[in-house]
């Protein structure tokens, strides 16, 4: 009788920027041991994929590990796999910048491994139907994606036992079918469980092929997964029982299994990710009713395969943020293409024009644009190192238009490609994108001296997770080794106390107007009321030019209108903004309010000692919240070398309150620092058809 064939993809990761520790733990728990056995069983054979940001740590940290990955592909164990250099999802970045992730790392493989890799893993396996007309261009041959994928185009389980032909353009390429599974067997289910799965797939279709895809990182960084795996022994057993078993199953690395066979046909797959993502990708009350579908139909298969969530893209979307992110990422690529077409030349300029087309590629990750189980785009770390990257790429691409002298220029454009036109300062010291429909702010703020992003907040939403803690269904730590998508897990007590949400994206410069009333407290609490088209409104731009611009509201329903003007000017070591605020009022009789005007900073880490606020020569960390004197206020950045002073003449006082969102992680529940607000206050007594007006300023420089 035919063999079985099992086809293992084994993909590891670790995203850019994430810290040195938390890869060294992977390395120690994940990645040594995994190949260390592997090397101990020559019958067992996969594929191996590594993304770039891990190779480039490996071989710096670990260059022995290159020698044990050298000897599997020696010995025809391992085929290392390629894809996107820097993790991008490809099918959302510019078809040049496909191509060059692809190439760089089949270059890579091949300079350190001696061969140039036939397959291509897709970053968190999100399919559209024109990739192949990306793909097989680049040199790819084949990739695998999950059984999801060929379930919401038509297929059934049974015809999944091989692979098929996707064409686009009369382009083709070979697709593996994933098996979920597979996936939730291994490594949680007993070695005689998993077996005896696969003897059944060889008793139904004598001589196919099952593939799984999945993440190195569940074999060991997963919780719980490290004792499971290796010191209780699951994937020894695991693998002594694939070659026990060798009279009838036999693994094989992808590339060598598909020369073996022919395709099972033509496969028209749809966009798609694995389940949980396209789950993910849902707005929240539409994910919430999705999962009541699931609970409903739990019992029928046959329901739930026509049971469709969303598409990776609906990330975009669903969070400002990651939109946001992208687009920013567009633009400094866009920039790059623009300088590489140019007739401009010389050898510094070539060099600073390809650093920074690095830079956008390194920007490209994908982990930062989107948020399931994994932290992502709730992690600022992660979000700070795209911004980072895509910040000194758009110094570096300025220098190099003007020829590195100093400049400043707006441009009006929609930047977020959402039918609200922003407009766009830029300088050889700051880049400051201002929205006008959204209540005249300033959505991102970057210092291009530093090289950093000063806003990069993230709004506090519902989620559909956050009903679990609500109903106290959170634990401790999990006592055993099950898969990630089943637990329910936090990391702290009482987190369903920080469960508040934003009315407004966490931007800077945002107008409160607000009643007598209302307290530090009710800031801190996002209870405010303040008045809503001040506020979030949309803003009418009547004076634009290089470093001004002044927009005036709508009137409120209360009779309020407002005027912002924001002056941008270069200063001693950094740049200031200042914004000039004025208010009338039209209806009959005196007002009595408070109006605020609010900065919103991101330094990341709150707990560490080089990163503060300073007020009258005392220090806070940025975590604390209260109220200070309306005197210069100062925020540190040690470690960026970064100051920002705020002023705000004859407000009556400063309120200050972190920004603390509550996300899920593979380790569970837990409460992030996204930055802190700061909304500069006055009282205000006003008869109608009076003004009033004040300004605030930040000055941002370096600091030794």
């Amino acid at each position: 009788m035919p063999k079985l064939q099992l086809v293992l993809l084994i993909h590891a990761h670790q995203p850019v920027g994430n810290f040195d520790d938390v890869l060294e733990s992977a390395y120690t728990h994940s990645y040594q041991p995994f190949v260390d056995l592997l090397l101990k069983h020559p019958g067992i054979r996969i594929g191996l994929h590594f993304s770039g940001p891990l190779l480039e740590w490996i071989e710096r940290s670990h260059p022995e590990y290159f020698d044990r990955l050298r000897e599997l592909v020696k010995r025809g164990q391992a085929e290392l796999v390629g894809g996107g250099f820097y993790e991008p999802i490809l099918v959302v970045i510019p078809p040049e910048d496909r191509r060059e992730q692809i190439l760089r790392l089949a270059d890579y493989l091949e300079r350190h491994f001696g061969r140039r890799p036939r397959g291509a893993w897709l970053a968190e396996r999100v399919w559209e139907p024109q990739l192949p007309s990306t793909l097989a261009p680049a040199g790819i041959e084949y990739t695998l994606v999950d059984d999801n994928h060929f379930l919401g185009a038509g297929f059934e389980l049974d015809q999944l036992h091989g692979f098929y032909l996707a064409e686009d353009q009369g382009i083709t390429m070979k697709v593996i079918p994933g098996l979920k599974a597979l996936r939730y067997l291994i490594p949680y289910r007993s070695v005689e469980d998993t077996i005896g799965f696969l003897r059944d797939a060889a008793r139904r279709h004598p001589g196919g092929m099952l593939a799984m895809g999945d993440d190195l990182e569940k074999f060991g960084v997963w919780p719980k997964t490290f004792e499971h795996v290796y010191r209780d022994g699951w994937l020894e057993r695991f693998f002594s029982a694939l070659e026990a078993n060798s009279d009838w199953l036999e693994t094989a690395p992808p590339g060598d299994a598909l020369a073996t066979r022919a395709s099972l046909g033509r496969a028209d797959l749809t966009s798609a990710s694995y389940t949980e993502m396209t789950e993910w990708a849902l707005p929240t009350p539409v994910r919430l009713r999705f999962q009541a579908l699931e609970r409903e139909f739990a019992a029928r298969p046959d329901v739930l395969a026509f049971l469709r969530g969303g598409i990776w893209r609906g990330f975009l979307g669903k969070y400002p943020e990651s939109n946001l992110l992208h687009k920013k990422m567009l633009h400094a690529s866009e920039a790059v293409r623009r300088l590489r077409r140019s007739r401009l030349r010389g050898k510094a300029f070539r060099q600073a024009v390809e650093e920074a087309a690095t830079l956008v590629l390194r920007s490209q990750c994908n982990d930062a644009y989107w948020h399931g189980i994994f932290g992502g785009l709730y992690a600022p770390h992660l979000r700070t190192e795209l911004w980072r990257a895509l910040v000194r790429a758009e110094k570096l691409t300025g220098a190099a238009s003007h020829r590195k002298r100093a400049y400043a220029e707006v441009t009006k454009l929609d930047f977020e490609a959402d039918g609200h036109e922003e407009v766009y300062f830029t300088s050889d010291r700051y880049a400051a994108l201002l929205a006008p429909a959204d209540g005249g702010t300033i959505r991102a703020l970057d210092f291009r001296s530093a090289g950093a992003t000063l806003i990069n907040s993230l709004a506090r939403r519902p989620e559909a997770y956050h009903e679990k803690l609500r109903q106290g269904a959170a634990t401790g730590p999990a006592a055993a080794a099950v898969s990630i998508h089943e637990q329910t897990r936090a990391k702290e007590e009482g987190l369903e106390r920080w469960l508040r949400y934003d009315r407004w994206n966490r931007h800077a410069f945002r107008l409160l107007l607000f009643p007598p009333g209302k307290t530090q407290e009710d800031f801190e609490l996002l209870r405010l009321d303040e008045d809503a088209v001040l506020a979030g409104g949309p803003y009418g731009v009547e004076v634009v030019d290089k470093t001004r611009i002044a927009l005036a509201s709508a009137e409120s329903a209360s009779g309020w209108t407002a005027r912002k003007a924001f002056f941008f000017a270069s200063v001693a070591g950094g740049f200031e903004i200042r914004c000039e605020l004025s208010l009338a009022r039209s209806q009959p009789g005196p007002a009595r309010v408070q109006v605020g005007l609010e900065i919103v900073l991101n330094m990341l880490a709150p707990s560490v000692p080089d990163r503060y606020f300073e007020s009258n020569g005392q220090r806070y960390p940025l975590r604390w919240a209260g109220a200070l004197p309306a005197v210069p206020l100062r925020a540190v950045d040690e470690w960026q070398k970064i100051g920002v002073r705020i002023e705000a003449p004859e407000a009556r006082e400063l309120w200050l309150a972190p920004i603390e969102t509550v996300s899920e992680s593979e380790e569970g529940f837990e409460r992030v620092y996204q930055g802190s607000q700061i909304l500069a206050v006055w009282p205000v007594d006003l008869e109608a058809g009076e003004k009033w007006a004040a300004q605030v300023s930040c000055r941002v420089t370096g600091v030794a």
